[in-house]
């Protein structure tokens, strides 16, 4: 399989196209069939050696994906094989920029049916952490008015 990978750190010219194994699913974790991956500026900043989440290279990038189920790990029953999904591979925010990603079954979500691929790869870092800021951080609840000031990125959106 064909993933984008670093072997150092730095600016896009260190990203190479790799000739991988198709990986195996350990415990809780999805092997998905990748049909899109989003990218976001934190991709930048682990490309970059600039995040402390990313594990050192060589490594492929990319966190955000929706694709097929291709195959599941062991204690993995929310997911089978052929399930659309989208989701964030893992806790380092790497591995989706490849043909085969594994990916966190709790990390991971049925790709709702009137979204494209792509559009559900550009969904879960943003989604997570607007979800967090409003409920997590401000504690929102219900009749509460909230005013979203700056909301002109996809966090925003």
């Amino acid at each position: 399989m064909k993933a984008a990978r670093i072997h150092r750190f730095g600016g896009p010219e260190v990203i190479v196209m790799d000739d991988l194994p198709r990986p195996v699913p350990r415990a809780r974790e999805l092997l998905v069939h990748v049909a899109a991956a989003g990218v976001g500026p934190w991709d930048a900043l682990i490309r970059e050696g600039k995040s402390k989440l990313s594990p050192p290279p060589p490594l492929t990038l990319g966190s955000d994906l929706s694709g097929v189920v291709e195959a599941v790990g062991l204690d993995v029953a929310e997911f089978k094989k052929g399930d659309e999904v989208y989701g964030v591979t893992n806790r380092q925010f790497c591995g989706a920029y490849a043909d085969y990603a594994l990916a966190s079954a709790d990390m991971m979500a049925r790709k709702p049916e009137h979204s494209s691929y792509v559009d559900a790869a550009s969904i879960p870092v943003v989604a997570i952490t607007a979800w967090q800021m409003l409920f997590d951080y401000a504690k929102v609840v219900t009749e509460q008015t909230v005013l979203i000031l700056g909301a002109a990125g996809n966090v925003g959106a």
